[in-house]
């Protein structure tokens, strides 16, 4: 009886450190996760103020530093183009060469009080262009100033008015040089001053692309100038 009693303390003995070491392993496989710290409330409720104003002045800022960009490469074909039409016109020069030195035929732009306004006018829109460049460099930088903007765009209207009045001018006469009159009896002198009349038909073309590119900048600082 004696050794039945102490085989069976034996055996539930070793039952329980059984039992304890499987505890003991399933704990060292599976350890307790622990809980992630408690946010603060406090901190993220200051700082959500800042973020929204941040990404809303972000998304502004950027629309707009687009368009100052693309109101940058306007300006700056638009500045080539008024050079390109003042220097076709201004150097327009053709002299026939079958006459005698005493009497020829010699046709030059400033013969035509419009060719020279066409001159001055161009000269002028590209001597504003070269001026608004670095404006619009500072939109870039800085898009939130209204009054540069207001200003640029008040003086690309008047330079739209004054590069279309200087074109149209111009392309009156080249029409007539090209087709002349029947009822006054003007003959087309395009037929011999054939390297004159191409340089000035280029030149009027080249200005009414300059007119266009100005109304594109007039909208580029009107989109600029909205609040949203």
């Amino acid at each position: 009886m004696a050794a039945e009693g102490s085989s069976t303390v034996v055996n539930i003995d070793a039952a329980a450190a059984a039992a304890a070491a499987a505890d003991a392993e399933a704990r060292g496989k599976a350890p307790a996760a622990v809980p992630p710290p408690p946010p603060a409330p406090a901190a993220a409720k200051a700082a959500a103020p800042f973020v929204r104003f941040m990404s809303k002045t972000k998304a502004k800022g950027g629309w707009k530093r687009g368009v100052f960009c693309f109101d940058l490469f306007l300006r700056i074909f638009a500045l080539g183009a008024c050079l390109t039409a003042a220097i076709l016109m201004g150097t327009a020069d053709e002299t026939l060469p079958f006459f005698t030195e005493l009497f020829q035929f010699h046709a030059e732009f400033d013969d035509f009080p419009a060719f020279t306004f066409f001159v001055i006018g161009n000269a002028v829109a590209g001597g504003y262009l070269l001026i608004s460049i670095p404006c619009s460099l500072f939109g870039i930088v800085r898009p939130r100033p209204v009054g540069p903007r207001l200003l640029l765009i008040i003086l690309d209207t008047v330079m739209v008015a004054l590069t279309t009045a200087a074109a149209a001018s111009a392309a009156a006469i080249v029409y007539l040089a090209h087709n002349g009159n029947q009822r006054a009896n003007w003959v087309p002198i395009c037929l011999q001053f054939n390297d004159f009349c191409q340089r000035t038909s280029g030149a009027v073309v080249t200005s009414f692309a300059a007119a266009v590119l100005f109304m594109l900048m007039v909208v580029m600082s009107a989109l600029a100038l909205r609040k949203h």
